[in-house]
């Protein structure tokens, strides 16, 4: 598995590079997703993630995670999938808003670990096409986080 990290400069106690890494291995392993899977994970300012909301969803507001698939939604007609060249399964990216991340944690009461692991597990999923636009999907999604997060509870103290 390859997990690239990349955190802004300037965001004051966000987790490490490793930790961040760990927690998205841990995810992708709960979803079995191989270990031929590549995937960007970038923790950056709140002023960032909105500008990335408004050019690729047209929505000008702050949001705490975006996920950017780099799989392509397959059609009838095609095959449900084709091997890159490399052999790796190219995933897409994770963006959190580190600032709206540490908001979150204390409205929730939580840790700053925690919260970051919930967003983490949220946008992988969302690389793997799960959804939460309708209410059933959105429960099956919901079930799931639920079952990683506990699958990593230790990670989180």
């Amino acid at each position: 598995m390859e997990i690239n990290v990349l955190i802004d400069e300037g965001l004051e106690g966000c987790p490490e590079t490793s930790w961040l890494q760990s927690i998205a291995e841990q995810v992708l392993v709960a979803q079995n997703a191989g270990s031929r899977v590549e995937l960007g994970l970038v923790i950056t300012s709140q002023e960032r993630v909105q500008q990335l909301n408004l050019s690729y969803l047209g929505r000008d507001e702050p949001t705490d995670v975006l996920a950017f698939s780099a799989i392509e939604e397959i059609g009838a007609d095609f095959p449900p999938f084709v091997t890159p060249p490399d052999g790796v399964l190219h995933l897409g990216e994770v963006i959190i808003s580190y600032p709206q991340t540490v908001t979150q944690a204390e409205e929730h009461q939580h840790s700053i670990k925690r919260e970051i692991a919930i967003l983490i597990i949220h946008g992988i999923l969302h690389l793997l096409g799960y959804e939460h636009d309708k209410p059933e999907l959105k429960r099956l999604m919901s079930a799931r986080e639920e079952e990683i997060l506990s699958y990593i509870e230790g990670e989180l103290k």
